[in-house]
């Protein structure tokens, strides 16, 4: 098995990581954290125990994976992004016990300083703009900006925004990869290859 740990990284005894995957510089992963394949911990990266990530995901420098967050495959975590699990902390008030789960499905983007609250599910292929603030579910394919968060469009799986309205009937085309994507009110399939 093919894994690199920078020098300065710890890796708690238990914690189990996939082949191919790389933690870097000053990067901390605790004893019950599950990473998959082919993932790369950005420089200064904390996983928690109870923390869940799938094959392909790359977090980059300065996040924070803690308990009851999970990541499916391909998912993509940009620099300084935050995710919380506690919903209304205190200091003086210990509430682990309460620990909200967050879900982002598979080949999601987060981008740069946005914030994940707590018990929210990301969609697949979603892509959350930097900086914003995600404060409930986000629908597969949705593009989301903001403070607090609202959709402003639709993703292609390339990560390019396709021309259709938020809700309605209609179809688009990604033309990187020629696959036709259907807007069913204010769902967004995706259909298959041009012409295949």
């Amino acid at each position: 098995m093919d894994i690199y740990f920078h020098d300065t990284a710890i890796v708690d005894e238990g914690a189990e990581i996939g082949e191919d995957s790389k933690v870097w510089h000053f990067s901390h992963v605790c004893g019950g954290a599950r990473i998959g394949r082919q993932c790369s911990l950005g420089q200064n990266v904390f996983i928690g125990n109870a923390a869940v990530i799938g094959d392909n995901c790359k977090i980059y420098n300065n996040v924070s994976v803690y308990d009851n967050v999970i990541l499916e495959n391909d998912v993509f975590c940009g620099p300084s992004m935050v995710f919380t699990n506690a919903y209304n902390p205190r200091s003086a008030i210990v509430r682990k016990g309460e620990y909200k789960t967050t879900r982002v499905k598979q080949g999601a983007t987060l981008g740069a300083n946005c914030t994940i609250v707590c018990g929210v599910t990301i969609g697949r292929f979603a892509f959350i703009g930097a900086g914003a603030v995600i404060n409930k579910d986000v629908p597969d394919y949705a593009l989301m900006v903001g403070v607090p968060a609202k959709q402003v469009g639709w993703m292609s799986e390339y990560g390019e925004q396709l021309e259709m309205p938020l809700t309605g009937e209609a179809t688009a085309v990604c033309p990187h990869q020629q696959v036709t994507y259907q807007l069913s009110g204010s769902t967004l399939l995706k259909l298959g290859k041009v012409n295949a």
